[in-house]
C-alpha cells in the first residue's frame, strides 16, 4: 500500500471520527433539550395539580383516596409457598396438556406420578436427560416439536405470539403532553371563572344582585305586613303591635334576611376577601319599602272605598 493510500485512509478515518463526534454532540444536545422539556412539563403539571386541589377544596370536593400499596414488594427470588401452607390452588390448564410435561405428570400436585428411585439407589439411565426410552425427557417428532415451542401470550388471545411494540418517539410524546397541558390550562381557567361566580344570579353585577335580594326580602315583608293588616281588621292584632311591626319589625327581618341570603348564596366559591353586601343600601331599601307599601295600601283602600 502506497503513502497516498495511507493518507487517504487516514483522512477517511478522521472524517468518520469528526462525523461521529458531531453526531454525539447533536444527540447530547437533543437529549438535553428533551430533559429540559420534560422538566418544564413536570413543573407545569405539578402546578396544575396544586391549582386543581385548591379548586376542589374551594368547592368542597374531597381528594380521591389513594390506593393502599404494600410497603415491601414481593421478592422474586423467594421460594414458592408449599401447597399445604398456601391452601389448595388450581394448577394452570396448560400444565396438564403441555407437550413438554414428562410422562406421569400430575396436574393436581405438579409432581411426577411415576415412581422414583428409593433412598440409597442411583437414578440409573433416568438420571441422564435427553436419552430416548428412559422416560426422563422423551423426544418428540419434528411436527410436534414445532407445535410445542413456547409462545408469548398476548392480550389479543392466548397462545398467540405477542407483537413487538412500536418504537416511541420522545419528541412526539412530549408534544402530545404539551398539548394536553395547554388543554388542561384552558379548562382550568374556565373552572376558575365559574368558581368566581356566585350561585345566586351569577351573571348579575354585585350591586344589581344586592338590590334584587333586598327588594325581594322587602316584598316578602310587605306580604307579611298585609297579613298583619288583615289580622288587625278582624281584631287579632292591636294597632300598637301593627305599627311596631310595620315600622321596625318587618323591615329589620327583611334586612337581615337579605344579608344572610347574600352571605350564603351570593358569595363566590373562590374570592379574595369578603364580597360587598351594600349594607346602607339594603337598610334603606328594607326600611323604606315596607312603610311605603303600607302607605300605598292605605291610599288604594281609601281610593276604592
Amino acid at each position: 500500500m502506497s503513502f497516498e493510500e495511507y493518507a487517504a485512509l487516514a483522512r477517511q478515518l478522521a472524517d468518520h471520527r469528526r462525523a461521529g463526534e458531531q453526531d454525539a454532540a447533536a444527540e447530547s444536545a437533543r437529549r438535553r433539550d428533551l430533559h429540559a422539556a420534560a422538566d418544564y412539563l413536570h413543573q407545569r403539571l405539578t402546578a396544575q395539580g396544586q391549582r386543581l386541589d385548591q379548586l376542589g377544596r374551594a368547592i368542597g370536593v374531597d381528594q380521591p383516596p389513594t390506593p393502599e400499596t404494600s410497603a415491601t414488594p414481593p421478592d422474586p427470588w423467594a421460594p414458592p409457598i408449599p401447597p399445604t401452607a398456601a391452601g389448595p390452588s388450581a394448577p394452570p390448564a396448560s400444565a396438564a396438556s403441555s407437550p413438554w410435561a414428562p410422562p406421569g405428570w400430575s396436574a393436581a400436585s405438579g409432581l411426577s406420578a411415576a415412581p422414583g428411585p428409593r433412598d440409597g439407589e442411583s437414578d440409573g439411565a433416568a438420571g441422564a436427560p435427553g436419552r430416548a426410552g428412559v422416560g426422563a425427557y422423551p423426544e418428540l417428532p419434528a411436527g410436534q416439536a414445532r407445535l410445542a415451542l413456547p409462545t408469548a401470550v398476548s392480550s389479543a388471545g392466548v397462545g398467540l405470539p405477542a407483537q413487538r411494540a412500536a418504537a416511541v418517539d420522545p419528541v412526539v410524546e412530549l408534544e402530545l403532553a404539551r398539548r394536553m397541558a395547554d388543554e388542561a390550562d384552558r379548562h382550568g381557567q374556565q373552572a376558575e371563572l365559574l368558581a368566581q361566580r356566585p350561585a345566586l344570579l351569577p351573571t348579575w353585577s354585585p350591586l344589581a344582585r344586592a338590590v334584587a335580594v333586598y327588594a325581594a326580602c322587602g316584598v316578602a315583608a310587605g306580604v307579611l305586613m298585609l297579613t298583619l293588616v288583615l289580622a288587625s281588621g278582624i281584631g287579632l292584632v292591636d294597632g300598637f303591635t301593627l305599627g311596631a311591626w310595620i315600622c321596625a319589625g318587618l323591615p329589620a327581618l327583611a334586612f337581615f334576611g337579605g344579608y344572610l341570603v347574600l352571605g350564603r348564596w351570593g358569595r363566590p366559591a373562590m374570592v379574595a376577601g369578603t364580597p360587598p353586601r351594600y349594607l346602607p343600601l339594603g337598610f334603606a331599601i328594607c326600611f323604606l319599602l315596607v312603610p311605603m307599601g303600607y302607605c300605598a295600601y292605605l291610599l288604594l283602600f281609601r281610593a276604592l272605598r
